[in-house]
């Protein structure tokens, strides 16, 4: 069993910055893709940004410039830095990994949430 554990979210006012981390731990032989997602109420949960094992970052348009994300292969965990928050990216952000786990292959996991609430 492999956990994702979040953390970084809060309250932060308007062109303020958040930093995510999303760690795994658990049966692990390798992590692979990891991204974050959002979900604001009432909306279906979108992909915000991901990254390869290798650290090939890929970006939602709306957060292109102003979110960078990266990982630490060493610890299985992986970041995102929120820059120039606006209220609009309000939302739980979620983790998500496919890890390579002992006897099992590639598993989908996600992590709990981490609420983060942009004021205007």
């Amino acid at each position: 069993q492999v956990q994702l554990v979040e953390s970084g979210g809060g309250l932060v006012q308007a062109g303020g910055s958040l930093r995510l981390s999303c760690a795994a731990s658990g049966s692990i032989v390798k992590v692979d893709t990891m991204a974050w997602y959002r979900q604001a109420p009432g909306k279906q949960r979108d992909l915000v940004a991901g990254i390869t094992s290798e650290g090939r970052p890929v970006y939602v348009d709306s957060v292109k410039g102003r979110f960078a994300i990266s990982r630490d292969n060493a610890r299985n965990t992986m970041y995102l830095q929120m820059n120039s928050l606006k209220p609009e990216d309000t939302a739980v952000y979620y983790c998500n990994a496919d890890v390579v786990e002992y006897g099992l292959g590639t598993v989908d996991y996600w992590g709990q949430g981490t609420q983060v609430t942009v004021s205007s």
